[in-house]
């Protein structure tokens, strides 16, 4: 699976469990870090928690796709799963406001809002 490809699915996994604002980001040219983000949100601590579980395992059961390693998600405010090629964000709606990742990584031209 391509990096491209497995950032759609991810896209997917969370636009079905109703994840909000979803936007990734190509930056495969501007670090050696990972291809892609995935920012999303989430409109409650049990909703950004249910939605790093439910993605965690959708691509363990369905894909064999482990994390490298998952951050914050017990807490329910953010949450970071490191898919290795991509880095997947989630964000209750104040954090997100807060760190506003977009915004450190977008040159215009790299930045899609996914929709289904």
């Amino acid at each position: 699976m391509t990096s491209k490809e497995k950032t759609d699915l991810i896209c997917k996994i969370l636009s079905d469990k109703k994840a909000n604002d979803i936007v990734y980001l190509d930056v495969e040219k501007k670090t050696s870090l990972c291809d892609y983000f995935i920012i999303a949100g989430g409109r409650s601590k049990t909703q950004v928690k249910t939605l790093a579980e439910n993605l965690e395992e959708i691509l363990k059961k369905n894909y064999d796709i482990l994390p490298q390693r998952v951050e914050g998600a017990q807490g329910g405010r953010w949450a970071v799963l490191d898919y290795t090629d991509v880095i997947v964000h989630l964000f209750g709606d104040e954090e997100r406001d807060f760190y506003r990742l977009e915004r450190l990584w977008e040159d215009g031209a790299n930045l899609i809002r996914y929709e289904d």
